[in-house]
């Protein structure tokens, strides 16, 4: 298992997979560790998570350094990012025990309620666009609530994982409670199915999805699923339009276009397309393409060189059915995965860059005559993860992202996560929630106790 520079090609670490003996044992720890921890008191708990907030505050300029070198992030994105996870951490140490304490309800017994109860030995298995965030989403909410976790991460940021092990071993996690295993994704199968592990929660394409829910389904074991999307933002007629270009600029390009809830396609009113355009395509100019450790870059590299290729014949074979190339498509000379800020326009349904994921620095303008047209256009697609839409009329904005058909639904504003509102997406997109209180209620027991 190798981790590879995007922007250099460099090798920047290779890894020996762990043995089955090796694998085995870790999830034996981890059992053994989940069933002390699940006993220990919130506030117990609450510290080493504190503590590891803390640690990453501290060690944050070397984390965003991993991530540049491994997948190609920039340096200020990768700071922010590790501040993120250190926001989590926080806020779950804050919050689980008011979050996971009983619920009375009134019925005919003396007395009943609801506990919410740790559930065992969490899998998640992890996608390298946000190697740290995606992680620590997923672990501070699980060992808040009395459960262990073991990772599986993407092949290609082995080193963010192992940091993040080293992470909770400094905060004085007991061992076991959050481990690695260097595993290929042909043994996901394997470590799903394995006693020990009670859920699973991924972040990664529909397909990856799909092949986990499946097996899971047969194992009976949980499942929260966050995959792919193609988010769009309505821009309609009364929309501030500088201040809507430049929300959905930043959203499109957030980690070099390389995420799920990243804006993709833009459904303009047909009476501003044109203006929008301009200004979008400005805005897109204006963003700085680059090495992730220059100072200013705001576009790295993609993570691999065959994923800019793949969006790279998104792009053609949308132009070859009818968009129009206002800016980019044109893979740059010289090393690196870098793909050029891109614009496409008229797209239509049935063209890749309405269809698909498109997972880099393209975007798709596509207009409508109306409001109920925008909304329709929206709508047609297998995804349903983010949504927003722009409008000088906040109550027609929120009646129009109640509409919209994602798990997420922002207006004014680009779609992001945050610790305290849930997040997860529908259709294709996947389903379960992570963080708030909906989050860390997924892999949890939901024990009715009723006393007569």
């Amino acid at each position: 298992m190798k981790s590879i520079n995007p922007e250099t090609g460099e090798v920047v670490g290779s890894y020996a997979e762990h043995s089955d003996a090796a694998v085995q044992e870790t999830l034996e720890h981890a059992v053994a560790a989940q069933r002390k921890w699940r006993g220990r008191k919130f506030a117990e708990r609450s510290a080493v998570v504190r503590r590891a907030s803390a640690i990453l505050h501290r060690d944050k300029e070397q984390h965003a350094l991993l991530m540049a070198r491994e997948m190609g992030k920039p340096l200020e994105q990768g700071r922010a990012e590790i501040e993120k996870c250190a926001a989590a951490c926080d806020f779950f140490a804050e919050h689980a025990e008011a979050f996971l304490g009983p619920e009375h309800i009134k019925t005919e017994a003396t007395r009943s309620y609801v506990l919410f109860q740790p559930i065992g030995v969490l899998l998640a298995v992890m996608p390298w666009n946000f190697p740290f965030w995606q992680v620590f989403r997923a672990a501070a909410p699980a060992l808040m609530a009395g459960n262990a976790l073991v990772l599986k991460h993407a092949s290609n940021v082995c080193g963010c994982a192992l940091a993040i092990e080293a992470v909770f071993r400094e905060a004085e996690l007991p061992k076991g409670l959050f481990s690695t295993v260097l595993v290929s994704s042909r043994r996901v199968e394997r470590l799903i199915a394995h006693p020990a592990i009670a859920a699973v929660t991924l972040t990664g394409s529909t397909d990856a999805g799909k092949s986990v829910a499946a097996t899971a389904g047969r194992h009976l074991k949980k499942t929260v699923l966050e995959l792919g999307g193609s988010d769009p933002y309505v821009v309609l007629e009364d929309a501030d339009l500088e201040r809507a270009a430049e929300t959905c600029v930043a959203s499109r390009l957030i980690n070099s276009g390389q995420s799920c809830i990243a804006a993709k396609r833009f459904i303009v009113m047909r009476s501003v397309k044109e203006k929008f355009e301009q200004l979008f395509v400005e805005k897109m100019c204006g963003r700085k393409m680059g090495s992730p450790l220059e100072v200013g870059t705001q576009i790295g590299p993609l993570a691999r060189h065959d994923l800019r290729d793949a969006l790279h014949d998104q792009v053609e074979r949308s132009v070859s059915v009818g968009a129009r190339l206002l800016l980019g498509g044109q893979i740059p000379e010289g090393p690196g995965a870098f793909y050029p800020p891109t614009v496409l326009t008229d797209v239509r349904s049935g063209t890749p860059a309405f269809d698909e994921e498109t997972f880099g620095p393209a975007a798709a303008i596509i207009d409508a005559a109306d409001e109920s047209e925008a909304i329709t256009l929206a709508n047609r697609s297998c995804f349903g993860l983010g949504a927003a839409v722009f409008t000088a009329d906040a109550p027609r904005g929120e009646r129009v992202a109640a509409q919209l058909e994602a798990g997420s639904c922002f207006v004014n504003d680009f779609v992001r996560s945050d610790p305290r509102l849930p997040f997860g997406g529908i259709k294709e997109s996947g389903y379960g929630r992570e963080l708030g209180i909906f989050g860390i209620r997924e892999f949890v027991n939901v024990k009715t106790v009723y006393v007569k």
